[in-house]
């Protein structure tokens, strides 16, 4: 099934590759015989990530960029780089992967971790794929229809952000999640989302949120459905096909439509 995926994509940035569904994503991606010729991993602190900079040895076409997605120096420093490394082609497609979370009930919630969370998780994508515009509308001059063969920003949302769905025992297991800073800011990453779809349609930039599943991941915890591989691996799949119906969607790691 995961031959030849994401065939006609040129390049993939991913945010926050030094561990969990980020890294697995980039090493899915480095080990496909169809694959893109330039895959950018971003890490906070590259030195510390030994896993990514193994898999950024090993493969080519693989590289590690500094990124912490809350400074805005570090940003344009990473789209500084990656111009470098793109070139004229710009890029084709940015999975906004960085995120934070953690059990904060309502006993437990404070003002500074919702800010702090609201910061990482919704206001930081944003910023991310403002600064990459050029490089994705660049990409998005050299082709047609709509998917990551040409311009896609691929927002790493969750169900858990899902307002209709988080309601009584809908959600099974994941209801029992006090998640108050996660689940707002992921909700209010499916709206940037919406907006982005919205001022980026006429430009053909594909502008989808993701949910990968209940991962086994730091954050998921031991308890969760998927463990990364099987995550990754759906998720790329999902990513493979997306085309203008799915533009301004929210999808899970099947392709299934979630409720807003």
């Amino acid at each position: 099934m995961m031959s030849g995926v994401l065939s006609g994509c040129r390049s993939v940035l991913v945010t926050g590759a030094s561990r969990g569904i980020g890294l697995q994503i980039v090493k899915d991606l480095a080990k496909k015989t169809e694959r893109p010729a330039l895959i950018i991993a971003t890490a906070r602190n590259p030195a510390a990530a030994e896993e990514l900079q193994r898999v950024a040895k090993e493969s080519s076409g693989v590289h590690v960029v500094n990124l912490d997605v809350t400074s805005q120096a570090s940003i344009d420093a990473a789209v500084e780089e990656a111009s470098s490394l793109l070139g004229a082609e710009g890029l084709n497609c940015l999975i906004n992967n960085a995120a934070i979370g953690k059990t904060m009930n309502l006993e437990m919630v404070t003002a500074e971790e919702m800010l702090k969370t609201y910061e990482i998780n919704t206001v930081a994508p944003l910023m991310v794929t403002k600064a990459f515009l050029p490089l994705l509308r660049a990409a998005a001059t050299r082709g047609s229809g709509m998917g990551i063969h040409r311009a896609a920003v691929i927002n790493m949302s969750t169900v858990l952000g899902s307002i209709q769905l988080n309601f009584g025992s809908v959600l099974g297991p994941l209801a029992e999640f006090k998640w108050y800073p996660y689940k707002a800011s992921k909700a209010a990453l499916n709206m940037v989302t919406r907006c982005l779809a919205v001022d980026l349609e006429s430009e053909g930039i594909l502008c989808v949120a993701v949910h990968p599943g209940w991962v086994r991941t730091d954050m998921g915890g031991p308890q969760a459905d998927l463990s990364v591989e099987e995550s990754a691996s759906s998720i790329l799949s999902v990513l493979a096909g997306l085309s203008e119906k799915d533009h301004g969607g929210y999808l899970d790691y099947t392709g299934k439509t979630l409720p807003w």
